[in-house]
């Protein structure tokens, strides 16, 4: 069958087929923030999805802006995959931003506030609108739990401006000295009664910032900390009459840069950058609207802030504080019922896993079907004598991980532990660096990581000393050993002791732990090594099927897609004809509906009560499905920059389970997004169309599945708690 003519003339690398992948991120967070809006959800789960759109935008100036800003700032002018500059792409995110913050603050005062103080939540908004008793209860609040804590920082010519951390909340004031005062000696001048000078305090982090104050009976009333603090700042300057005060709140550099391959010791390297984590270039500067001018031209000029970076706020600045309104007693008819992970079938409690796993692998669910199997699988590894070593990656682990305690247990009683605990997981460097130093005390040997890699492969090996010798028990998934998020994050497990699956296993170790890199590979597929000309592979051979009448399909869900090659591959086999179905929660750089281009893609985002975080890959061929799963995005960073694994799910009966699973995501009627050719986003238009919600699917298949095993299963609800960070 010729080629059709339009794959001939059509450029699929032109940048006008790519959105850029800083823009599509926004268009993420105003999916989530959709869901803010969206008046069917339970109250306080909007208050929720409001937080998390804060705490997101937090991390994406932290990292991406500035990350942009020191592009800009060393004079790289590289375009992008769309075809912007570093400048234009700042230029166009800093209109965005703006807009994102404006919307974000129309959902909280036009919206949400009304709503929560209709339902008998009150948040006093300005210290001035206190009554009597809540003024007096507010300063003796104030005087026992405030002011001890508090650090009032005046600026003068011997206290100059002070550091202000990253992502603290601060109250900045103008002062002028009362009347009669002590005069100070300045310049070789006496103060003037009338000079005005600045100063700041930092609101405690240490305390909460929601604070319960009296009410009336049936209602709940609080205020914000940096209210009770703006009220008594007199306090805290006695001498001196309070001419405004305002809080302010900056945004930092946060993006590490570390030179591994001069560090001697990557571990103190990065404890030593750490550090200056607080302390990076301000990036954005958010004010309360309204500020006094003098005041913030003063704030602007000591951070050395640009004017398209200052963002006034009509509202409380630093939006995370509404998930700690979520949690606000007596407001749970208010909130989704939190749901429970379900008991897996194949695994039952106090199973020998081992013997289970023996049987044929295993697929799991999570956080529909409980992620304590995996717990399990390390604990009994830990104490069974027959187990000789265990090995696993960690990526991102809980605070008190019971798999941490689990693999020094294991070393403790003599087993062989080594451990890759990845010190440059973003955000998560502090807390990977205790455990990996516990993980030493305890016996373990520990790797830091690759040079020049992060090793964000999801993998453990359990050899054990059997009857007919030596078997190797894997499990593999899609998303990190966090027994925490595994009840938040929808991810996939696989656990098997195929062999050519253990030989796998113990060549990646060997290659994280020394320099050995097997000849021949079994099942795995690993990046940075070939893992990206296995996807293009698989790609093309659905174009050729297609090209030569046969069946031709891919699904695909990921988090993030944004590698030009990818797509490239992609837009190619759609010229073919391939049929491709995209599920992809956040970045999409692809664009849909380009005659001869993407006319046969169709993008999906799946934003819920969980955050979509799984990576499930299906290839028609030609009626001889290829189904895999893994750690990887389709981005250069996880291709090209990162460890990843990808594995084959072999087994007839999995492969038919996850095949259901994307097609319940496929006709996701609820909380679906499609990607218009503009670049929007759009819920599903219902019209004709039964309502059909995935998650909710999923959680009632998991639970119908354990009442079959267990007829006194209490009834279940199915919204859990969430988090989209």
């Amino acid at each position: 069958m010729p080629e059709r003519k339009s794959e001939v003339k059509i450029d699929f690398k032109s940048p006008e087929y790519y959105a850029n992948r800083e823009l599509s991120w926004l268009q993420f967070n105003y999916r989530v923030l959709s869901e803010a809006r969206d008046k069917t959800i339970p109250l306080f789960e909007r208050v929720k999805f409001l937080s998390i759109t804060a705490s997101n935008l937090d991390e994406f100036f932290m990292v991406r802006v500035a990350s942009l800003k020191d592009m800009v700032n060393a004079g790289y002018h590289k375009k992008d995959i769309a075809g912007l500059t570093p400048e234009e792409q700042l230029k166009k995110l800093n209109k965005e931003t703006h807009q994102l913050v404006n919307q974000q603050y129309s959902t909280y005062n036009r919206s949400l506030l009304p709503l929560l103080r209709q339902k008998g939540l009150s948040l006093i908004e300005h210290h001035e609108d206190l009554n009597r008793e809540q003024a007096k209860y507010i300063d003796r609040y104030f005087e026992d739990n405030v002011y001890p804590v508090l650090t009032p920082m005046a600026v003068d010519s011997s206290r100059p401006f002070p550091l202000i951390r990253n992502k603290s909340l601060n109250i900045g004031a103008l002062l002028k000295k009362k009347a009669g005062g002590d005069k100070k000696e300045k310049n070789g001048k006496k103060d003037g009664e009338g000079e005005v000078e600045f100063a700041t305090v930092q609101v405690p982090s240490v305390l909460s910032r929601i604070v319960t104050i009296p009410s009336n009976e049936g209602e709940t009333t609080v205020i914000l900390l940096e209210e009770i603090i703006e009220r008594n700042m007199n306090k805290l300057f006695l001498n001196y009459d309070i001419i405004c005060a305002h809080p302010f709140r900056i945004m930092r550099n946060a993006d590490l840069s570390i030179e591994e391959d001069e560090a001697e010791d990557l571990l103190k390297e990065i404890e030593k950058q750490l550090k200056k984590r607080q302390w990076g270039e301000a990036i954005r500067l958010e004010v309360e609207d309204g500020i006094d001018k003098t005041l913030l031209r003063i704030i602007k000029s000591e951070l050395n802030i640009a004017e398209d970076d200052i963002y006034a706020i009509r509202g409380p600045l630093d939006l995370t504080f509404c998930m700690k309104l979520y949690g606000i007693e007596g407001f749970e008819a208010l909130k989704a019922k939190p749901y429970t992970p379900q008991p897996i079938k194949e695994l039952p409690s106090e199973c020998d896993i081992f013997e289970e796993i023996r049987k044929g692998d295993i697929l799991l669910h999570h956080p529909y079907q409980s992620f304590q199997p995996v717990v399990d699988f390390i604990k009994q590894a830990a104490r069974d004598p027959k187990v000789l070593a265990i090995k696993q990656t960690l990526y991102r682990v809980s605070g008190n991980s019971p798999i941490i305690a689990a693999l020094a247990q294991a070393a403790e009683n003599g087993k062989q532990v080594s451990v890759l605990v990845e010190l440059k997981a973003r955000f998560d460097e502090e807390n990977n660096i205790v455990w990996a130093k516990m993980l030493e005390k305890a016996g373990c040997h520990v790797i830091y990581g690759l040079v020049g890699l992060k090793t964000h492969s999801k993998i453990t090996l359990v050899v054990r000393r059997e009857e007919d010798g030596i078997r190797r028990y894997v499990h593999l998934g899609t998303g990190n050993y966090n027994d925490a998020t595994a009840k938040l994050y929808t991810d996939l497990g696989l656990f098997t002791c195929s062999e050519p699956m253990g030989e796998d296993a113990t060549a990646v170790f060997n290659m994280l732990s020394g320099y050995s890199e097997p000849l021949n590979w079994n099942k795995l597929a690993l990046a940075p090594l070939w893992l990206k000309d296995k996807f293009l592979f698989l790609i093309n051979r659905e174009r050729e099927h297609a090209k030569e009448g046969k069946p031709a399909k891919i699904i695909a869900k990921m988090n993030s897609l944004c590698d030009k090659d990818i797509i490239s591959a992609l837009y190619k086999a759609n010229a073919a004809g391939v049929e491709i179905h995209l599920i992809i929660r956040g970045i999409c750089c692809l664009r849909t509906g380009i005659p001869g281009v993407s006319d046969h893609i169709t993008v999906r985002s799946i934003v819920g009560n969980f955050l979509e975080h799984s990576r499930i890959f299906y290839f028609e061929n030609n009626g001889n499905a290829e189904l895999f799963m893994g750690s990887a995005d389709w981005m250069p960073r996880n291709l090209e920059r990162r460890v990843e694994i990808l594995f084959p799910v072999e087994k007839e009966t999995l492969k038919k389970k996850i095949i259901h699973i994307l097609e319940c995501q496929l006709k996701d009627t609820v909380k679906a997004h499609i990607l218009q050719p503009d670049g929007s986003y759009d819920k599903v238009d219902k019209r004709g169309k039964a309502v059909y919600n995935s998650q909710e699917a999923f959680c009632e298949e998991a639970v119908a599945e354990g009442k079959r095993r267990n007829k006194n299963q209490p009834e279940r609800v199915f919204i859990p708690e969430t988090h989209h960070e």
